[in-house]
């Protein structure tokens, strides 16, 4: 990955993707903190099954991942980066106009399907489809954002040193949206007493904020970088799965990808079932994903300390806590556990595209089908908390599942067995 228009070339676009990066992290988060409000906005006739179509929400925004990752690649390949960025601005523009339509639909013409011995209004299985167009959106603008990053050479930088800058920039979008959705959209209301039209104005807002970035974006330059994308119709000789730490690079992703987002995603599912922490389900949420901001700001000023063994001690660190929580059925735990988390995707990214050269845009777009963990994971712990009566405690094992495979990944998986 070689830059041949020197260092200072590429500071302006770093910039740019550093603040993409920001937009994908919030609206990643606003999407999964929908789960509640919604759960008590539209899913009070469903049944025995709340937990589970309330995790539907995230699970629809990651499905995107694996279905769109590939199509962002050829883009990149069709289109260079920066046409990428546009039609992928464009693409979330429309997940938020369904958000929209789903809003409209149950505000002035409300109705209802019978749904696994439940009624569920129509609007929140619109409210689905908008969620997967928003992820398959940000599953585009990731593929050109995480790889600029780590190739796009800055002075006094390292690639894992850009990707964390990056991630912490993304961690702030995170931080501040459970606040924004809970205390602005909703004014702290109680989920009882939410109402969808407090969410006509916030999704205009978005759209129009969107549109002035596309817009931006289109007037930038956005060099693309030699090495890094299949330029000129050059026929690539081997199969992306043929390089073994990648392959097990995209499990690494959809694994950390899961537990990441089921401790962010259901920790105030979990928090709101238990009287002593009731009252504090929201502020988890909103302190987890800060302790990923803490991590990732730490983080980018390591350069001496290897991301395999980055991921190998955060890992560990993060399989006890979770097993603590387990045992002492205490949340607040689980809130500790962003902190190890923050630095995992880097690590993960960093390590399964390197030394890919001409394939690294495709291992890009590979890696992004990992991603659909962040609804695998969240959906699996409402199912089976629905199937133990409501109870979410046991629910987290599946995330120490997730740990033991990445402390895998960061000892053995890791290991480039042949070059690009």
């Amino acid at each position: 990955m070689t830059n041949t228009k020197g260092e200072a070339n590429y500071v302006g676009p770093f910039i740019t993707m550093v603040l993409l990066f920001f937009i994908v992290g919030f609206l990643t988060v606003v999407n999964q903190q929908f789960q509640a409000p919604l759960q008590g906005a539209l899913l009070q006739g469903a049944g025995d099954i709340k937990n589970t179509l309330a995790t539907l929400i995230t699970f629809s925004f990651f499905l995107a991942y694996p279905l769109t990752g590939g199509i962002g690649a050829r883009w990149v390949d069709k289109h260079g980066y920066k046409g990428t960025l546009i039609r992928a601005l464009g693409v979330l523009v429309c997940g938020l106009a369904i958000f929209e339509m789903s809003v409209l639909l149950h505000v002035y013409s409300p109705s209802s399907i019978a749904f696994a011995g439940g009624e569920v209004p129509v609007a929140f299985f619109v409210f689905l489809v908008g969620s997967y167009v928003v992820g398959a959106a940000l599953t585009v603008m990731q593929v050109v954002v995480n790889p600029y990053l780590v190739a796009c050479s800055v002075k006094g930088t390292s690639g894992i040193q850009r990707q964390m800058i990056g991630g912490s920039c993304n961690s702030i979008g995170t931080t501040i949206a459970p606040f924004f959705v809970g205390a602005l959209i909703f004014g702290g209301m109680a989920v009882d007493q939410i109402k969808l039209n407090q969410l006509i104005i916030p999704f205009i807002a978005f759209m129009v904020v969107i549109c002035i970035v596309a817009f931006t974006v289109s007037k930038l330059t956005l060099p693309n970088i030699k090495g890094t994308t299949n330029e000129g119709g050059e026929v690539l000789e081997k199969s992306i799965w043929s390089f073994s730490h990648l392959t097990l690079g995209v499990v690494g992703i959809f694994f950390y990808v899961g537990v990441e987002v089921a401790v962010g995603a259901n920790i105030n599912m979990y928090a709101k079932t238990l009287p002593d922490y009731a009252a504090s389900a929201a502020t988890m949420a909103s302190l987890y994903w800060g302790g990923m901001l803490v991590g990732r700001l730490i983080s980018s000023t390591i350069s001496k300390i290897s991301p395999q063994i980055q991921l190998a001690v955060t890992s560990c660190a993060a399989m006890v806590l979770v097993v603590a929580s387990i045992v002492l059925g205490n949340p607040w735990l689980l809130v500790g556990v962003g902190l190890f988390h923050s630095v995992m995707w880097s690590c993960v990214f960093t390590l399964a595209i390197e030394k890919l050269g001409k394939y690294t845009s495709k291992g890009s777009g590979a890696l992004m089908i990992g991603v659909v963990g962040g609804g695998v994971f969240p959906l699996l712990m409402g199912m089976m908390a629905d199937a133990m009566g409501g109870d979410w405690t046991w629910t987290w094992s599946i995330v120490v599942i997730g740990e033991i495979y990445l402390l895998y990944y960061a000892l053995v998986g890791h290991k480039v067995k042949q070059e690009g």
